[in-house]
């Protein structure tokens, strides 16, 4: 081993052993041998949901300045953290198509002149805090553009081949080359940039990309470091359990979105659920971590296809699974305005916002989150136990109950109508449906006809 991979790996163990304890402790409630989440979430995240901005599509002008106009629509509708795709300018040497990818950063600490300014974006961040909303930037460390000026100032920053030439981390990440995380002068310049943009423009923290390629003894320093300044909020696009431990409090739920859309397309039933919550255990996160769930996001609808596209008709019942089921819900930029089309990564694609037809519909649904504490994020919220019902395969039903506040789920995921029975005592009780708001008393052997993709959402 490299003495300075050796002494960085002693550094990261270090602050491992040196994280204050400050998670919840073991009880009762968590079984011998789960691990537990020794991060600090901030107290604003306990009930938070997630809502990512891509500034380029949001608007016809694409700026800073026209999302700015969008502020007290969002914070009406419920958001409470705004995600910003990443804002920095985009390199050009071997950009992909026309404007590039969000993803090819050429500087840290500087703004999109297609966007606007630093000082148009700080304006942006300050009116989501006067909202009582919080900011978290899309940051990029585990490559950089071709023509990031650390090229020319700091090639050692990078790894390269054989011949000493700069490369991809993947073939087809190829507007991109890979950082060295084994020097440690590129870890000091790393969270200092990331400094910048809490010290300097006010953000609450970063969703990091491809964060599990990123040693993780780095995020532990920088979290660390961090939150020297302030409390911040960490969100990681990975589904890796060990960066839960001490780094991060969110993660993303993959497993459980392409389990939702070979549902949706017939290819598996509600078992896949079953076994993903109950018997893997959601993936062993960390307990205390928050997972984010989504039917959604910017790689997902120019990707993979739209929500039409995946879910189909079932499209509301599953953003209703993903706001009650035991984690944080994200919402994508204009998903609440039916986003029907792919839209294009490396070119102008406007989102249409002429007719915001689900806004209500998540209204409701970030509101219920929010104020209904069996509903909050990680080890605030209530444990989910499952309904049994005559149609385990097509229905899935789960209660969740925290203190004085409790909620039942019933959703017919599945294109055919159901008579449903429910049975078991732990349903039972008086309750608002949700969408409605007819009252309904729940008693013993309770049948319920369910239309295709029903979804019903009993509050107490």
């Amino acid at each position: 081993m490299k003495l300075k991979k050796l002494v960085i790996s002693l550094i990261g163990l270090a602050l491992i052993i040196g994280v204050k304890a400050c998670g919840p402790s073991p009880d009762d409630d968590v079984p011998a041998g789960v691990v537990v989440s020794t991060v600090e979430h901030p107290e604003w995240s306990i009930n938070a949901n997630i809502y990512e901005v891509n500034t380029r599509q949001y608007t016809a002008e694409g700026t800073f300045e026209a999302f700015e106009e969008h502020l007290d629509r969002l914070a009406d509708m419920g958001v409470d953290i705004l995600w910003f795709m990443p804002i920095q300018p985009i390199g050009e040497k071997e950009r992909k198509g026309t404007l590039g990818s969000y993803y090819s950063i050429r500087d840290y600490t500087a703004a999109n002149p297609e966007f606007g300014t630093l000082e148009d974006f700080k304006r942006v961040v300050d009116g989501a805090h006067d909202r009582g909303m919080y900011v978290i930037l899309d940051w990029v460390a585990n490559h950089t553009a071709w023509d990031h000026y650390w090229t020319e100032t700091n090639p050692e920053y990078y790894e390269t081949d054989e011949d000493g030439n700069f490369f991809p981390p993947i073939e087809d990440w190829s507007d991109v080359i890979q950082l060295d995380y084994e020097n440690p002068d590129l870890r000091d310049a790393m969270i200092q940039e990331m400094r910048f943009w809490i010290e300097e423009i006010g953000i609450d923290g970063f969703r990091c990309d491809v964060a599990d390629y990123v040693p993780t003894d780095f995020w532990i320093r920088a979290r660390a470091e961090l939150e020297e300044i302030k409390p911040i909020y960490l969100l990681a696009e990975a589904e890796t359990p060990e960066l839960h431990e001490h780094a991060f409090e969110s993660g993303y739920g993959w497993r459980f979105h392409h389990i939702m859309n070979d549902v949706a397309a017939g290819e598996k039933t509600v078992e896949a659920m079953d076994e993903y919550f109950f018997v893997d255990a959601a993936g062993g996160f960390p307990y205390g971590s928050y997972k984010m769930y989504f039917i959604t996001n910017h790689d997902e609808n120019s990707w993979a296809g739209t929500v039409f596209d995946r879910l189909g008709d079932g499209k509301e019942a599953f953003a209703v699974l993903t706001a009650t089921i035991p984690g944080t819900i994200l919402i994508y930029s204009g998903q609440e305005a039916g986003l029907d089309h792919m839209l294009e990564f490396f070119e102008k694609d406007e989102i249409d916002w002429s007719d915001i037809r689900y806004e209500d519909f998540y209204r409701t649904l970030l509101n219920l989150k929010s104020d209904n504490e069996a509903l909050w994020n990680g080890e605030f919220g209530g444990d989910m136990h499952r309904v049994t019902t005559s149609h385990d395969e097509q229905v899935f039903a789960f209660t969740r109950e925290k203190n004085d506040d409790k909620v039942f789920v019933l959703l017919n995921l599945s294109d055919q109508p159901l008579e449903v029975e429910l049975m078991g005592a732990i349903y039972q009780g008086t309750y608002t449906e949700l969408f409605s708001g007819d009252q309904y008393v729940l008693a013993d052997e309770e049948v319920k006809e369910l239309e295709p993709w029903a979804y019903k959402v009993f509050v107490k």
